[in-house]
């Protein structure tokens, strides 16, 4: 009987797991949201959210935006006046429950600042708490929510 159990949980460790291939699929949604928003493309953006009145966007710094067309219209606006930006995410943490997922993560966020780009100027490197809420609809994960809060830098610090 032993080598029986022995084969059945080799045999389980090699089916795909259902928590992770959930888990994988909201990653992927969270990567082709950073993503959009590095390449500053508001069509791509569009396809990353849910484009209904429960569409919520906190951007460190603003306040609360609620429904579709107040965060389009930040993404435009946002897009409109960063030349560029790149992420490196860390503590990046997936949670999936039922049809609702939610990543947690820090932003670290390089970027430069100009209307040009003769006069772009390096900014400072600035990390971001984010929380990005999915919801699953129609077999594809839409962020809903996408709050991000400033890290101060002497946080953590002793």
């Amino acid at each position: 009987m032993v080598p029986d159990r022995v084969a059945t949980r080799a045999t389980m460790t090699a089916m795909p797991d259902a928590d992770e291939d959930l888990e994988r699929a909201v990653a992927d949604a969270n990567a082709a949201f950073y993503s959009a928003f590095e390449n500053r493309d508001l069509d791509a953006m569009a396809e990353v959210w849910e484009r209904t009145d429960r569409a919520t966007v906190t951007h460190p710094g603003w306040p609360t935006l609620r429904g579709w067309p107040k965060v389009v219209a930040s993404w435009d606006a946002i897009f409109a006046g960063t030349p560029w930006i790149q992420f490196v995410l860390t503590d990046v943490q997936v949670e999936v429950a039922g049809a609702s997922a939610w990543v947690t993560l820090d932003e670290n966020i390089l970027q430069t600042a100009g209307v040009t780009p003769e006069d772009d100027v390096p900014l400072d490197a600035a990390r971001v708490a984010a929380t990005n809420v999915f919801a699953l609809a129609d077999g594809r994960w839409r962020m809903v929510v996408h709050h991000g809060s400033p890290v101060g830098s002497n946080v953590g610090r002793a």
